[in-house]
């Protein structure tokens, strides 16, 4: 479900149109896929419910219990942002609490010319909560 914030997205829909509705897109040059999910991986360290207050149930995830070191699954907006100075945040919750396959979560801002800018990256989180 999409609000009028651009990129703001809770992941309230069906199946895979998370990408169309949330105006995103899984990077096809990365190794793996986020997916969508209101359980993530049953057996393997999951969130008992989504973040979202109410009624919300879904969120993305990756399993990375499957992928080898190094891999990288990768999400990109499908507009672009206007450069601003303090105008535009980022705003998320994440959930990565602490397993040895958990790998970087990062967050970039590509500039006019394509280059990739590192903004914000966690390891994990030492509490199993939102």
């Amino acid at each position: 479900y999409y609000t009028s914030i651009p990129g703001s997205c809770n992941f309230e829909t069906q199946d895979q149109e998370w990408t169309t509705v949330c105006g995103l897109m899984q990077d096809p040059s990365d190794d793996f896929d986020w997916n969508i999910s209101n359980s993530a991986v049953r057996g393997q360290m999951d969130p008992d419910t989504d973040h979202t207050p109410g009624k919300g149930q879904n969120f993305l995830y990756v399993n990375s219990s499957a992928q080898k070191e190094g891999n990288k699954a990768r999400i990109i907006t499908t507009k672009l942002f206007p450069a601003s100075l303090g105008i535009c945040r980022v705003r998320f919750w994440f959930w990565m609490f602490a397993s040895r396959q958990t790998g970087v979560l990062k967050v970039y801002t590509a500039e006019e010319q394509g280059m990739d800018i590192l903004m914000w990256s966690s390891s994990r989180n030492e509490e199993n909560k939102w």
